[in-house]
């Protein structure tokens, strides 16, 4: 989370943005409007002929599930052709599935609940709830909705640049099946990336993809408490009620896997902000793997209680922290490969616990074979690559660390019982004024202790990662931690530290995209959309 607010740079002025983009899509049945754009333009597009290679609008959108349905929004161009726009409507109220239909692209402007908030529990006809979704009207629910919003692989949705940012609200009680494949990813993307006008600095352009559940988790500000499992809170950026937590740490919000979010991220004041992923108290039944962010305005990916488990996570480009962990988390990520750009970005993990260092439960997270680089200094408060505060608990697994400008590791925190730091098989390349840096009730020294105090680890390592981010000869010789199974049987065993064992290892290709910061060797550009 972001400490340290600044402006967002919005492709229309704040004055505009209710109506930005209206002009660039041409109404239904009329032809395409290209408006003149400024720096940077791009390539006009011809209008799309037969064999030229280039996207040509469907005639109409496709019928769905959700009682309102899709409403045809004329079409847009760009330097890969011509769209049908079909919007979302603001709540998808029964199960629906968007379709993989050639020239269609879905659009949301402004929020899009799936399903309403069925609270705590699941409710009854003898413990009826009131929901919170402002889109549900204040409805009594005797039931959860069961809302499940299904993308079918290859499905591109975009976010307008409004008034108020468009993001995706999976309120608790409903599900998002979002199963992309290697050669097929769903993207979640901006106007600007439809128009060919996003760029390699491009970010904050819409709010991102929002996952509600029902685990435990701390910071209560919806009412409740811990102790009885009650805690609530709201979702950090909504300007209408999101709420997320209960006592089910096994919660199932649904699937995503291959997927790719664009361009995210959305900050409404200091510390309250959107991102491209947000998972809030998801539990061990929810399924997340092969995520890619790009250039999200805060963090690429946070997550609030719950247990959630992550497997191939990338994140590149995040203006804030990479990987942002909160509020008793009891979580578990693997193969993890963080990037940021060039002196940009705070923190590449930061680990938080509850700001009353003394309830519970504490974040207690382990992330393994990760490779998070950081080639300049950060450019905001944390003075670190890793960052956990609030006396959390953090076991880092099979790591490489590369942050030649900037500290490592810092501990934060002033409660009674201290954090545990743990590392196992951990390569890290530092710079700043030193490795390790403590504040709080806490020292550098002592950080150092708690890093040294487990196996195989190494505080002053000489990387030769290859390709940004392939092991190289130094990393290849260092001992993987094997009893990784330990920790939990989600992880798998490896013999190797790092994201990427080496260059026949391919788990990031084909199914991401490419940017200067890392080149995934996917032959696609983040800038532009697929065609197929």
């Amino acid at each position: 989370m972001k400490k340290i607010s600044g402006l967002l740079l919005m492709s229309c002025s704040a004055i505009a943005l209710a109506g930005c983009g209206a002009d660039d899509i041409s109404s239904p049945g009329a032809g395409s409007i290209n408006v003149p754009i400024t720096n940077p333009a791009p390539t006009p597009a011809p209008t799309p002929t037969p064999g030229t290679g280039l996207v040509e609008a469907a005639s109409d959108c496709p019928s769905i599930g959700a009682s309102k349905g899709l409403t045809n929004s004329g079409t847009i161009t760009g330097p890969q052709g011509t769209w049908r726009v079909c919007t979302l409507p603001n709540l998808i109220d029964a199960s629906t599935t968007l379709p993989k239909t050639a020239g269609v692209l879905y659009r949301m402007n402004g929020r899009v609940d799936v399903g309403c908030d069925g609270g705590l529990t699941t409710p009854t006809t003898a413990a009826p709830r009131a929901t919170t979704t402002a889109s549900c009207s204040g409805r009594s629910l005797t039931a959860d909705t069961n809302v499940t919003l299904t993308i079918e692989p290859g499905v591109i949705v975009y976010g307008e640049n409004g008034a108020e940012p468009a993001w995706l609200a999976v309120n608790r009680g409903n599900k998002i099946n979002a199963a992309g494949t290697l050669a097929q990813p769903i993207i979640f993307t901006t106007y600007d990336n439809v128009r060919g006008i996003a760029t390699e600095a491009t970010d904050g352009r819409w709010g991102g993809v929002v996952l509600m559940g029902r685990g435990i988790t701390t910071d209560c500000t919806a009412g409740g408490s811990t102790t009885n499992q009650t805690c609530e809170r709201d979702t950090e950026g909504a300007s209408s009620p999101a709420v997320f937590g209960g006592s089910d740490n096994a919660y199932n919000a649904g699937t995503m896997r291959y997927v790719q979010i664009r361009y995210s991220g959305f900050v409404l004041g200091a510390n309250i902000e959107l991102q491209a992923l947000t998972g809030e108290g998801l539990g061990t039944g929810t399924t997340l793997e092969y995520i890619q962010s790009v250039n999200s305005s805060d963090d690429g990916a946070e997550f609030f209680g719950g247990a959630v488990n992550v497997k191939h996570y990338i994140a590149v480009n995040a203006d804030d922290d990479s990987l942002d962990i909160d509020s008793g988390l009891q979580g578990n990520f693997q193969y993890v490969l963080i990037a940021q750009r060039n002196a940009d970005g705070d923190s590449l993990m930061e680990v938080d616990s509850n700001g009353n260092e003394e309830l519970l439960p504490r974040q207690k997270s382990v992330v393994a074979n990760f490779t998070a680089i950081q080639p300049g200094v950060n450019n905001n408060s944390n003075n670190a690559a890793i960052f956990a505060r609030g006396n959390a608990d953090l076991t880092l697994v099979n790591g490489i660390v590369v942050a030649p400008q900037d500290e490592c590791i810092r501990l934060n925190g002033t409660g009674t019982t201290p954090a545990t730091l743990k590392a196992f098989s951990v390569a890290m390349t530092c710079g700043g004024t030193g490795a390790f840096l403590g504040t709080g009730s806490y020292t550098a020294p002592q950080v150092q202790a708690q890093f040294g105090a487990g196996t195989n680890n190494n505080a002053a390592f000489t990387s030769t990662l290859t390709s940004t981010f392939v092991n190289g000869t130094n990393e290849t010789g260092v001992i993987a931690y094997a009893d990784i199974k330990t920790l939990s049987s989600y992880f798998d065993t490896v013999t190797y530290i790092g994201a990427v064992k080496d260059a026949t290892d391919t788990w990031f290709r084909g199914w991401t995209c490419d940017t200067a910061s890392a080149e995934l060797g996917s032959n696609s550009r983040c800038t532009a959309l697929p065609v197929t």
